[in-house]
């Protein structure tokens, strides 16, 4: 399972069982208190089996941690408190705009992006862990 963290919303996907094709699951909009959300992807984990989370890292364009670096690492920290499935971080660097520039070329419309971003994001950040593990 892979995890887009953002501020309001949390893409989240997941892989195969074979572990090579990751596909979007959902965008989940944060409650607003941070051990409901996570105990929601907990419980969502748990419902789909996952054996492994790989949550995107926010890195700023030189590689350099930031606020929502911080923000990130302090949702993933709440996550590991009551989920005992181990978690990974990957440079999430440019999925956002991956992931726009799919669905405009998908020709999505602009107020239909903004529900699927989040979800088509994770789904790169999966794809890419996938793929170099392989």
């Amino acid at each position: 399972m892979a995890l887009d963290v953002g501020d309001v919303r949390i893409g989240v996907a997941v892989s195969d069982l074979m572990g090579i094709i990751a596909n979007p699951l959902e965008t989940y909009t944060r409650k607003g208190v941070m051990e409901t959300d996570a105990q929601y992807i907990a419980n969502l984990a748990k419902e789909k089996e996952v054996t492994l989370i790989v949550s995107g890292l926010p890195l700023g364009l030189k590689g350099q941690e930031n606020d929502q670096t911080a923000k990130t690492r302090d949702f993933i920290d709440a996550l590991k408190e009551i989920c005992a499935i181990p978690i990974e971080y990957l440079d999430e660097r440019f999925t956002t705009l991956s992931a726009e520039r799919l669905l405009i070329e998908g020709n999505v419309r602009r107020e239909n992006r903004k529900k699927v971003i989040d979800k088509v994001a994770a789904t790169i950040i999966l794809q890419n862990y996938l793929d170099r593990k392989r």
